[in-house]
């Protein structure tokens, strides 16, 4: 590993350019995925009527809701994080 870059700036690399990614689809991605959870722990807490499967409904709902505000969030944000990744 070379040291140099520390100490003299002008022998360092470029950065890389950062990517442009669509982030609706890995929040979609990931409110499905809670919603399958949540659907596996209403299954499991109608059967089984156990704390931890009530805990565990909870924990998904509230993952469902928190990617429906990122989906928000990314609507408003979009032209942002857009403009840096096209530089």
């Amino acid at each position: 590993m070379k040291i140099a870059p520390i100490y003299d700036p002008t022998q360092r690399r470029p950065s890389p350019k950062p990517m442009q990614v669509d982030l609706r689809k890995a929040f979609i991605i990931g409110i499905c995925c809670w919603v399958v959870a949540l659907i596996v722990s209403i299954v499991i807490f109608s059967t089984a009527h156990s704390e931890m499967s009530r805990q565990s409904m909870f924990i998904c709902s509230y993952g469902v809701l928190i990617g429906f505000a990122l989906l928000v969030w990314e609507h408003f944000h979009r032209r942002d994080y857009r403009r840096l990744g096209a530089d």
